[in-house]
């Protein structure tokens, strides 16, 4: 379950557009989904009660608003993915279904009002995420820093997994929050090189790389964890070398998901991977040297994190 504060009025969603900069983009198709993308809608009462809880501590789930797959899955389990510092993005990455424009100032009784809800859900594990802020001098480590202490003040039994933008052109700031030490520290590269400029035209390949690198530099003892999208375009090939480049950065856990087009304004799927294609991805992924992989058409950068941080603990401990 991804969870933020909801900054604007219904009367402002009404009369500005969700993705003003993708208006004028052509149409793209949105292909049929095959028998293994779709799922039941949720109706489990453990959804409902999430449900209602969200409504009731008004909040607005990127869950819902992404129509994730397997919302109904997370939700009836109570796993929660917060995100922090507002609901609007100031990138506009063509494959996100985020709002994007200029947002609103950093909400400081934020950090206070996650650990809250982390402590009544009763989470052991908690992913913490955020849309990026080039508008802030500090891209939003403070405030990562804050939701962390906040964190482990009222819920110290709750291991924490942070999923952070790149911090780009933000001196200081990575290690700001990798002091913090979180611990899973996950960054997602999303596609490969040669389609940045379609899919991330705002963020940087080896940037993000980089940054990978730095938190194993800075602190070994985080894990470090990153996530790829398929279905828009890329080879095989292309694939094995992001593989080979997060090795290189130590990266200990991979994600691979296949990429679900939101609306006909955001980049189209060109291809739905096979269940059997994920899964010879694993394979060659464990054989690089990753400690967790995780690589199904319904794989999210945060589906499952509580089981999968158990089994990369385990992984490492073994090894």
């Amino acid at each position: 379950m991804t969870v933020l504060i909801n900054m604007n009025s219904k009367e402002d969603a009404v009369q500005k557009p969700r993705h003003p900069e993708k208006q004028n983009r052509p149409d793209s198709p949105i292909l049929r989904k095959p028998s293994w993308i779709r799922v039941k809608a949720p109706t489990s009462s453990g959804f409902n009660k999430t449900r209602k809880l969200v409504k009731e501590k008004g909040l607005v789930t990127v869950c819902e608003e992404a129509a994730c797959p397997n919302i109904g899955e997370c939700w009836e389990k109570s796993h929660a993915t917060f995100m922090i510092l507002g609901d609007t993005c100031t990138r506009a990455c063509s494959f996100c279904n985020v709002k994007t424009g200029l947002p609103g100032a950093v909400d400081h009784d934020e950090p206070a009002r996650v650990a809250d809800a982390v402590k009544q859900m009763e989470l052991a594990h908690v992913v913490i995420t955020s849309v990026d802020r080039d508008d802030l001098a500090d891209g939003g480590a403070q405030h990562f820093e804050d939701v962390i202490f906040a964190i482990r003040k009222a819920s110290p039994h709750t291991t924490i997994e942070i999923l952070t933008p790149d911090f780009l052109r933000k001196d200081g700031a990575l290690d700001q929050v990798i002091d913090a030490k979180a611990d899973v520290f996950n960054h997602n590269l999303e596609t490969v090189p040669r389609l940045y400029l379609s899919i991330r035209p705002g963020a940087r390949y080896y940037h993000s790389l980089r940054l990978l690198d730095r938190v194993k530099q800075r602190d070994p003892n985080q894990f470090t964890k990153s996530g790829l999208m398929v279905g828009l375009g890329e080879t095989k090939e292309e694939i094995m070398q992001v593989m080979d480049d997060m090795r290189s950065a130590d990266v200990d856990f991979l994600t691979i998901g296949q990429y679900l087009q939101p609306t006909r304004k955001h980049a189209a799927v060109e291809r739905f991977v096979t269940p059997e294609e994920f899964k010879a991805y694993e394979t060659i992924a464990r054989a690089k040297g990753f400690l967790m992989v995780s690589a199904t058409p319904l794989t999210r950068s945060s589906y499952h994190a509580d089981s999968d941080f158990e089994k990369l603990r385990a992984a490492r401990a073994a090894g």
